[in-house]
């Protein structure tokens, strides 16, 4: 008893281990999809639709370092793994990037600032964040080849992530006033942030271990493939590109939409600080739907899940969507947003995991790293180009940063970047999980892949 005991606890701190990772990694993530534009717009005084491009542009480089990374952790070659070492690397790098992203020297002229959110986003984006990111979404698929597991890992992970959203969402404005609510308050902000991004770092590096050798692993420990092989096994792999094409939709989704969260609470509802009621609540309930969604994977699968999810979320934003500013509505939609995002984020990543095996089984080619780091590039573009479409929207509704009251056309592009660009997204999941099967067919692929594996050894 005292053995199972020791087990389970291992276990659970391994979970909750790999689950810091996304919480670091959420730190600097939710606050440039929540706050950077905000803070460039009202604190920086930068063009929001010359930021917008710059941001749509920065993809370019992002997709090209997405790929390298993923290359890269398919060749490290250490006694701590694949992706683990990168961990340790690149935690403080990383909390240095999100300091110096909000950081703009408001004195500077116009160009010379634009010149600056261009170095340091890319410094972020395509290079800090790349480098920690690809081998941490690589982790999952190291660590087991259970399905279950998988999902639990998930679960933790998207747990540890939601808190991540919550602390950002809660407690960054709340920090810039305590500062004093003008551009430097956003530096100091983010040196206690980034700090805290370092400690869940070193949590995620010494509590997890990484065991999934491919099936034609060689001598040393590895199975290199060559690059040209690697991206025609990606291709050959149908659920990797409907993944990573939900992916390209959800992040443009989760861009445009948290991005423009504090301008529908400030210029609709009329009340920014609502900003921390929303995404607090939402927040909160999902954290708690993630307790549940386990039995639910285990019961349904995680396509169905994950559809079930969809369908919540339309729901909650519709009911968000006519509150009318309704305290009562704002809660009720919070709360249906937050299981629905729960069955999502539970889900999502665990299937991406999956396509990896399924790609294996297919082509014989076992690229962890490459098929992560395909994955953030589609996420990334998206994330992108929800980025630059924020930015437009709201440029051409005419909406002004030092306003006091936004013309209606401001609030109508509003409404479009956080109600009904969402709207269309969750649409085309439930289209694109219509085609999805790897559930029913995964045991089978496990089993085959294990045969492959003994006949080598």
């Amino acid at each position: 008893m005292e053995n199972k005991s020791r087990l389970t606890f291992a276990k659970i701190a391994e979970r909750f281990s790999y689950g810091c990772g996304d919480f670091g990694c959420n730190i600097i993530y939710t606050a440039m999809s929540a706050f950077l534009m905000l803070y460039y717009t009202d604190y920086a005084g930068v063009s929001s639709l010359a930021v917008g491009t710059i941001m749509m542009v920065s993809r370019v480089f992002d997709g090209v370092s997405d790929i390298v990374m993923g290359v890269i952790v398919d060749r490290t070659k250490s006694k701590y793994g694949k992706a683990r070492p990168w961990l340790l690397r690149m935690c403080i790098p990383f909390a240095v990037s999100g300091v110096l992203l909000f950081s703009v020297p408001v004195s500077w002229a116009q160009t010379p600032k634009l010149v600056y959110v261009f170095i340091t986003y890319n410094l972020v984006s395509s290079v800090i964040y790349t480098a920690i990111n690809v081998p941490y979404s690589a982790l999952n698929a190291l660590m087991t080849q259970d399905p279950y597991e998988r999902s639990v890992l998930s679960i933790f992970r998207n747990l540890l992530a939601t808190a991540g959203t919550l602390t950002i969402n809660t407690c960054t404005l709340p920090l810039v006033e305590y500062f004093g609510d003008n551009p430097s308050a956003w530096t100091k902000t983010f040196c206690v942030l980034g700090l805290l991004a370092v400690i869940a770092f070193l949590i995620n590096f010494f509590g997890t271990k990484e065991r999934v050798k491919a099936a034609g692993t060689q001598a040393d420990g590895t199975a290199d493939v060559p690059f040209g092989t690697g991206i025609r096994a990606l291709f050959q792999n149908k659920y990797w590109m409907m993944m990573t094409g939900m992916l390209a939709l959800f992040f443009l989704m989760y861009s445009v939409n948290g991005g423009a969260t504090v301008y529908f609470a400030k210029d609709i509802l009329g009340d920014r600080d609502l900003v921390s009621t929303i995404n607090g609540i939402f927040n909160i309930v999902q954290i708690a739907g993630m307790f549940f969604i386990a039995m639910l994977v285990k019961k349904y699968g995680k396509r169905n899940v994950f559809a079930i999810g969809l369908v919540l979320d339309m729901v909650g934003m519709m009911v968000l969507n006519f509150s009318g500013g309704s305290m009562g509505l704002i809660v009720v939609s919070s709360i249906i947003r937050g299981i629905g995002n729960s069955c999502g984020g539970a889900t999502m990543w665990a299937m991406v995991s999956d396509t990896i095996d399924y790609g294996e089984w297919k082509t014989g080619v076992r690229t962890e790293g490459l098929v992560n780091s395909a994955c953030s590039f589609g996420y990334k573009i998206g994330n992108g180009i929800g980025s630059a479409l924020l930015g437009l929207i709201l440029e051409l509704g005419g909406y002004v940063g030092e306003a006091a009251v936004q013309s209606a056309s401001a609030i109508a592009s509003i409404r479009v970047c956080f109600v009904w660009i969402p709207m269309a997204v969750y649409a085309a999941g439930l289209i694109i999980m219509k085609f999805y099967h790897l559930d029913q067919e995964f045991d089978g692929i496990i089993s085959d892949l294990t045969k492959r594996a003994g006949k080598i050894k």
